[in-house]
């Protein structure tokens, strides 16, 4: 019997993915169905539900479902969810479908049919709502006013852009999941279905296991958050992102290998887990932070590693209001639908040359100028640029795969810096 946290919604791993007769069989019928074409955010939280990712969600959100997020981290049968997962189509593809039709959702990018959906609602997105919506999931509490929020959002701020730049209509509705895309061929032996990580935390005797989020290349700062989970709880699950990013971060092919050197050279393997997920970032800071841990309790996680500006964009958001927020969110009293997976926080680390190791706010006397400020905007900002590195910024073993990608990037993206990146 597994020692595991269980899945969020309490009903176990909801997986959507169709396997043998049935798979063949669904692949026949989509093919004669209307298609729908899909983004690369809708292909991630598709193949997310299709791998129990997302349990309990087994389809694309109602209105219901869609308020009730935005406005109490709430869908509509009491369940906790942080972020709407929902899917936009064209006002000339929704006049052509009517409720209870099914349809099939086409990813151009990899020239398939992901899957198959039954539309059980359609509903509108005004700009009103898509602006609402935005400011109830990407304002953060450094901001006084929406007024203030919009001056600099809609310019700068890439899941407002996101939203604002869906189609006119929603449609809900269970999907069945046909499709892992590429995800299982190109990150062979990273990409991981929850069952999975859970197999190996469970073969381990794990019971108490930490998740560390990546989007960035694995600098030190990363290195030490990941120690102190692995001294505080059984492992530590070195989780990445490997879904679409913005323009100018680094490609999930090279992160991964930085996250290999690191480990291979630097850890006790035997409390190291890697695994990659498909979805792609939302941008939505505080929220997001909370998407991560719900999403971890599904892959067997019972504390996720919350540092300084987790999942932050700018300066939209307060340096740790991405811990605070999980002291803010509903408790359902309803079993299995209250986010279980804790919050690990852990405050601003740094290198000191005084202290002569990694240290953090709680544990340095020093001053700033004593201190090495990581982040990973920083570090892709240096070497985009062809900077030297401070001492003890990263690993040289890393250090020395980026240098290597960067020398045959011939379209480099500005890589701005912000308070977080800078310590300002």
């Amino acid at each position: 019997m597994s020692n595991l946290i269980p899945p969020h919604g309490g009903k176990g791993l909801t997986c959507c993915l169709l396997e043998g007769a049935e798979l063949e069989a669904e692949k026949t019928k989509a093919a004669g169905l209307k298609q729908i074409e899909i983004s690369s955010r809708a292909k991630g939280d598709l193949i997310m539900m299709g791998i129990g990712g997302f349990s309990p969600i087994t389809g694309f959100m109602t209105k219901a479902d869609w308020k009730g997020v935005c406005d109490d981290f709430l869908m509509a049968d009491g369940t906790f969810w942080p972020v709407p997962v929902t899917l936009d189509v064209s006002q000339e593809d929704a006049d052509a479908i009517t409720e209870g039709d099914e349809v099939a959702l086409y990813d151009a990018e990899g020239n398939e049919i992901m899957a198959t959906m039954k539309v059980t609602e359609k509903y509108e997105m005004t700009e009103a709502d898509k602006r609402w919506e935005c400011e109830k999931v990407f304002m953060g509490e450094g901001t006084a006013t929406a007024e203030e929020f919009w001056k600099i959002a809609e310019n700068d701020h890439p899941g407002v852009q996101m939203v604002m730049n869906q189609k006119a209509i929603n449609i809900a509705g269970p999907v069945k999941v046909l499709s892992e895309g590429e995800y299982p061929v190109k990150y062979a032996g990273v990409y991981q279905r929850p069952a999975e990580s859970r197999a190996i935390f469970d073969k381990k005797g794990w019971k108490e296991v930490a998740a560390l989020q990546l989007r960035n290349p694995m600098h030190r700062s990363h290195e030490y958050l990941a120690k102190i989970a692995v001294e505080v709880c059984d492992g530590v699950f070195i989780h990445s992102l490997v879904g679409n990013l913005k323009p100018g971060d680094i490609p999930a092919e090279v992160r991964v290998k930085c996250i290999d050197a690191l480990v291979k050279n630097y850890f006790v393997a035997d409390n190291v887990v890697q695994g990659g997920y498909p979805l792609d970032m939302r941008y939505a800071g505080p929220r997001e932070g909370l998407l991560h841990a719900t999403f971890r309790q599904n892959y067997g996680c019972s504390r996720m590693i919350i540092g300084r500006d987790h999942a932050g964009v700018g300066d939209f958001y307060g340096m740790f209001e991405a811990q605070t927020i999980f002291d803010k969110i509903p408790t359902p009293a309803e079993e299995g639908k209250a986010l279980l997976c804790a919050p690990l926080k852990i405050d601003w680390t740094f290198y000191c040359y005084k202290c002569d190791g990694m240290a953090s706010l709680r544990t340095c006397p020093h001053g700033k100028e004593d201190r090495v400020l990581l982040s990973g905007t920083m570090l892709r900002k240096m070497l985009s640029e062809g900077g030297d590195l401070p001492d003890h910024f990263g690993r040289e073993e890393v250090v020395a795969i980026l240098r290597k990608y960067y020398e045959g990037v011939t379209d480099k993206v500005e890589v701005k810096l912000h308070g977080a990146a800078t310590g300002n």
